[in-house]
């Protein structure tokens, strides 16, 4: 299994193109799959007396509107545009969530391949109807969501066109940072039960080890938040990794992978020389006459594990010895 990862920039360019450029190194570094920012026009996405969640308002002026604020926070067409094509350069996918219409259309229109559904967009039907039907391979979070909800979006997502097989749901917690009480991943296996679609995990937890757990229960995509320094100013940065700490959890992720294996219980290469050295031998416990009976007091088992096994311990007992043996001899 390879786990395809995504080292999620967001919002925390902070509107800067240079930014998002220097998250895009930070992410080919670490050695992520795909880089994903969002894509939105604040106009379409919110009204202008939305207020912020508890987490923005900690994290940024409480003052300022959360319109304002994601208004400070959008990338252009031309910004995208730019980005995309860095992202070719450095050979990472560009990837990025859109929060209505206009910006479907938009990555569409720049030929992205996979659309990455936000948490918040579960209950969108016509938005989902619109994905749907673009018949792209599809990231669906659910964070907030119940498994009904989960089954409702998977259902209008697949009436519209998009495969069942193209779709991969992503277990999430919509908190920054969210409580480690509250990850609950074993309800990532239960929508891989109930739904039968590939799982994967979007994390928002502070720290790597959610995330490596996560893959060791099946996780096929794992999608973190980064950031170039938790102390920049914006919603995010604090529960975001910085530059070492993502490049840590993709190589533990990646040596996940290896010793996960491939679920059939055999001898491993490394550990074949091992056999003969740590198992045993049925062995002469003394000196046995030709004819004696072999018995418990006089036989053993010894290594190396070069002769009879002791699993044919009960075929032998009882038996007559068909030669002198010395002590330590091979039965």
């Amino acid at each position: 299994m390879t786990v395809f990862i995504i080292a999620e920039a967001g919002v925390n360019h902070n509107g800067s193109i240079q930014v998002a450029k220097k998250l895009i190194d930070a992410a080919v570094e670490s050695g992520a799959d795909a880089v994903k920012f969002q894509t939105f026009k604040a106009e379409n996405l919110i009204s202008k007396a939305a207020e912020k969640a508890d987490y923005q308002k900690n994290t940024t002026d409480a003052s300022e509107s959360q319109f304002d604020m994601l208004k400070r926070l959008e990338l252009d067409s031309s910004s995208h545009k730019e980005l995309l094509n860095y992202c070719k350069v450095k050979d990472v996918i560009f990837l990025s969530s859109p929060f209505d219409h206009e910006s479907i259309d938009f990555l569409h229109d720049l030929g992205l391949q996979i659309f990455k559904i936000p948490s918040g967009e579960i209950t969108n039907l016509p938005f989902l109807r619109h994905i749907g039907s673009l018949r792209k391979k599809v990231i669906l979070s659910t964070g907030m969501s119940n498994l009904q909800e989960v089954k409702d979006a998977l259902a209008i997502l697949i009436k519209n066109g998009t495969l069942k097989e193209n779709i991969t749901v992503l277990h999430a917690n919509t908190m920054y940072p969210t409580p480690l009480e509250d990850v609950n991943l074993n309800a990532m296996l239960t929508i891989q039960k109930e739904c039968g679609v590939a799982i994967g995990y979007s994390d928002h937890t502070l720290g790597i080890e959610i995330d490596i757990a996560a893959v060791a229960m099946g996780a096929t995509i794992i999608e973190k938040h980064f950031t170039l320094d938790k102390k920049m100013d914006g919603p995010d940065h604090k529960a975001s990794l910085e530059p070492k700490e993502l490049k840590a959890m993709v190589s533990s992720i990646r040596n996940i992978e290896k010793a996960l294996g491939d679920y059939e219980k055999k001898p491993s290469p490394s550990e074949r020389d091992n056999i003969n050295i740590a198992r045993k031998s049925i062995m002469s416990k003394q000196a046995i006459k030709k004819g004696d009976i072999l018995t418990e007091k006089n036989i053993t088992a010894k290594r190396p594990g070069t002769g009879v096994t002791p699993m044919a311990w009960d075929q032998i007992i009882g038996t007559a010895a068909i030669k002198d043996y010395q002590m330590d001899d091979f039965i």
